[in-house]
């Protein structure tokens, strides 16, 4: 890099803006309907002068998907003008009439832009090919959203110490969507309304064509009260369940051949010649500080029958008991076994394939993860219990389209395997490697009297991804 002698200047000429891709997410709300659907079924305004509900939510979301992270960053998009050229639009709402609107909702209006959203999500669905509808995966997970404010209502002290509010996160893990969130107080138990919300996303799964439906979540999720009910209903369920005493008993007066060794499979296949291993820096620092270390030595799993209180049936628990040593520097001090347990109505599946089901469900801290320090969608930024919540499912709409966008990428024709693996790769990407690869693409905007045109002023290896989308875009209307 030899560049020294650097200047900027103003251009009269060129309008143009950073988040080019914006037009294309825009594009993509259209084509679905989504727009259409917000304004239709929210009404929070009384007059619509100058914006309708959609303005107000597709403009969090924007925000967001253009490089904002703070409700505060609209005040830079309402500022730039080719920004308003690119989305046809004379003015977009400023920080506080955007928490306004947030303070507008009732928790009946949040349940109802869920809905909303999830109708555009199965118009997407719709479009994918039948093997996208085998099985759909459904999670659910708490997580704490902190929050310095002092003055914010429904905020409370958590398990931990930690002020704030305890979002439920229930979503498909086939595509890392997240169908419905729930806004809670922090004091609140991790499972509470996950019943409500698992049924709900299990009715929206049926209605898309999925053929079967699994339910997980960890220890806090077992909820036996609803086991019956969804065992009778169709759903299979693979749920953590605490180490209880009765239970550690039930597994230690299990025969010893009862037991079969847990061999997991490689995370991912070598396509060439293996790569020798780099050397390990951190155990010999453990070794020489003589710090107290816990080493796996090997996995067994066994099952056998068990039938909650709150149950009337009797349903199938895996067990998977790990053999560890505990060491100090090169000293090994004892070994012991720990137990982890796992309730399935699942009675035909290998014990081994339902601990691997049950471990797949960590991938949603992936998701957690990527809604609060991706999208930033748990800020929390209004004051109240409510209006963060409909702030939190309008900013985790941004994360739903760029799932859109990856679904809506066409995979036939001669190079469908090649397309395919985009599609997965597109599905799979981290929040802000998307907005670099798909969003921040530098375009000119040119109005003219019938068309909006953006050129492109820089070239990415996505770029062949980004215009099959569009391409796929200006094709016919979704029914």
């Amino acid at each position: 890099m030899t560049a020294s002698n650097i200047h900027y200047e103003l251009s009269d000429r060129t309008r143009a803006i950073a988040p080019g891709g914006i037009g294309a997410i825009h594009l993509l709300a259209r084509k679905i309907g989504l727009i259409d659907d917000i304004d239709r079924d929210l009404h929070l305004l009384k007059r619509h002068l100058p914006y309708h509900e959609s303005d107000h939510v597709l403009n969090i979301a924007y925000n967001l998907l253009a490089g904002g992270s703070r409700i505060e960053h609209l005040e830079v998009r309402r500022n730039d003008e080719v920004y308003l050229d690119a989305l046809g639009a004379t003015r977009i709402p400023d920080p506080t009439t955007a928490g306004d609107f947030c303070r507008r909702f009732a928790e009946p209006d949040v349940e109802r832009l869920m809905d909303t959203i999830n109708e555009s999500r199965l118009r997407v669905w719709k479009r994918q090919p039948d093997a996208f509808f085998d099985e759909a995966f459904i999670d659910a997970d708490g997580t704490l959203a902190p929050t310095d404010g002092r003055c914010k209502q429904g905020v409370d002290i958590s398990y931990n110490g930690v002020w704030g509010y305890h979002p439920l996160v229930v979503s498909l893990a086939n595509t890392s969507e997240p169908l419905f969130l729930a806004n809670r107080s922090g004091n609140r138990p991790s499972h509470e309304h996950a019943d409500v919300y698992f049924d709900r996303a299990a009715a929206l799964c049926r209605r898309a064509g999925f053929r079967k439906i699994t339910y997980r979540g960890d220890t806090d999720f077992t909820q036996t009260r609803h086991l019956d009910r969804w065992d009778e209903g169709g759903v299979r369920f693979i749920f953590g369940i605490d180490a209880m005493a009765n239970l550690k008993g039930l597994a230690e007066d299990l025969p010893a051949d009862s037991y079969g060794i847990l061999e997991r499979p490689a995370r991912s296949t070598i396509k060439t010649t293996p790569r020798g291993a780099r050397e390990d820096h951190k155990s010999p620092i453990v070794v020489a500080r003589q710090f107290e270390t816990i080493r796996l030595k090997g996995e067994e799993v066994a099952e056998f029958d068990y039938r909650p209180t709150a149950c009337k049936k009797t349903y199938r628990v895996v067990v998977l008991r790990k053999r560890l040593s505990v060491e100090k520097g090169q000293m090994v001090l004892f070994e012991e076994c720990r137990s982890f347990f796992y309730l399935t109505n699942d009675r035909t599946s290998p014990a081994s394939e339902v601990v691997f089901l049950a471990n797949d469900r960590c991938d949603q801290e992936n998701l957690i993860a990527q809604l609060k320090g991706g999208v930033k969608a748990m800020a929390m930024p209004v004051g109240d219990l409510v209006s963060n919540w409909a702030y939190l499912v309008m900013a985790a709409l941004a994360w739903s389209l760029k799932a859109w966008a990856a679904l809506m990428l066409p995979e036939d024709g001669r190079w469908s395997e090649k397309h395919r693996a985009e599609k997965r790769s597109l599905l799979r990407m981290e929040f802000s490697t998307f907005c670099v690869a798909m969003i921040q693409v530098p375009c000119q905007v040119v109005r003219t009297s019938r068309r909006i045109v953006y050129r492109l002023l820089s070239w990415n290896p996505w770029q062949g991804v980004f215009l099959r989308l569009v391409e796929r875009l200006h094709g016919r209307r979704l029914c």
